[in-house]
C-alpha cells in the first residue's frame, strides 16, 4: 500500500473510455473536486493499480489511506465527502428509491449495453434497450432531470450510457422529445463536458 501513503491529494484510476470511470468523473466534476486522474486500462491493470486494488478494476479511488473500487460506492462516498451540491435526496425514503433505481439502471440498461458490446445476441439486446428507454419518454419529459427537478446520482449513472448510444447502434428518433431534451440538458451541463476524455468526445464527433 505504499502508493496510498505517498498521495496527499485524491486520485482516481480511470480508463479513458469506460462507462463506470465516466460516472465517477461526472460526480467529481459536479463537486468541483481537485483530483489526480491516473490513466488505467481495465483489460491491462498496471502494477500500481494492482498494488491498491487486488481486482485491478477501474474506477479505483484513493483518498489518503482509503481505497474504493466499486463505482456506486465511490459515487456515494464522494457525495457524502463533498456534500455540496447534494446528489442524493435528504429523506431516507427518497434516498432508498434513488438507490433502487440506480440498481435497476445497472441491472437492466447496463446489462443490455454490455451484451451489445460483447456481441451477445446484440440485435435483440439493442432492440430491448431502445424499447426500454423510449417507453419512459413521458418520464424523461416530466422533470428537468431523471425523476427529479435536481441533477442527481441517477443522472451521473445514466449520462455515460446515453452518450454512448451511437456506438451501440441506437438512434433516438425525433418523436421521442422527452428523452432527446433530457440528453441535451445532460450533455450541455458543465460538469458533463468537464468529465469527458478526448476518446469519449470522439464518440459523438460530428
Amino acid at each position: 500500500m505504499a502508493i496510498v501513503a505517498k498521495r496527499t491529494i485524491m486520485s482516481l484510476f480511470s480508463d479513458t473510455d469506460d462507462v463506470y470511470s465516466h460516472q465517477v468523473r461526472i460526480v467529481l466534476a459536479e463537486k468541483g473536486v481537485n483530483v489526480e486522474i491516473l490513466a488505467a486500462k481495465q483489460a491491462e491493470p498496471s502494477a500500481d493499480l494492482l498494488s491498491v486494488n487486488p481486482y485491478g478494476t477501474v474506477p479505483t479511488l484513493i483518498d489518503r489511506e482509503l481505497v474504493l473500487y466499486e463505482p456506486r460506492i465511490i459515487m456515494e462516498y464522494l457525495d457524502e465527502r463533498f456534500p455540496h451540491p447534494p446528489l442524493l435526496p435528504v429523506y431516507p425514503v427518497a434516498r432508498a428509491e434513488t438507490r433502487k433505481m440506480m440498481h435497476r439502471i445497472e441491472h437492466d440498461w447496463y446489462y443490455l449495453m454490455n451484451r451489445i458490446l460483447r456481441d451477445d445476441n446484440a440485435d435483440q439486446a439493442r432492440a430491448n434497450l431502445f424499447e426500454s428507454l423510449t417507453a419512459l419518454d413521458p418520464v424523461f419529459a416530466d422533470k428537468s432531470y431523471f425523476l427529479s427537478d435536481e441533477f442527481s446520482l441517477l443522472d451521473c449513472a445514466l449520462a455515460p450510457l446515453l452518450w454512448r448510444l451511437p456506438r451501440l447502434g441506437i438512434e433516438i428518433a425525433p418523436e421521442f422529445k422527452g428523452i432527446i431534451a433530457y440528453m441535451q440538458r445532460l450533455f450541455k451541463r458543465e460538469s458533463f463536458q468537464t468529465s469527458l476524455t478526448d476518446a469519449e468526445r470522439q464518440l459523438r464527433a460530428a
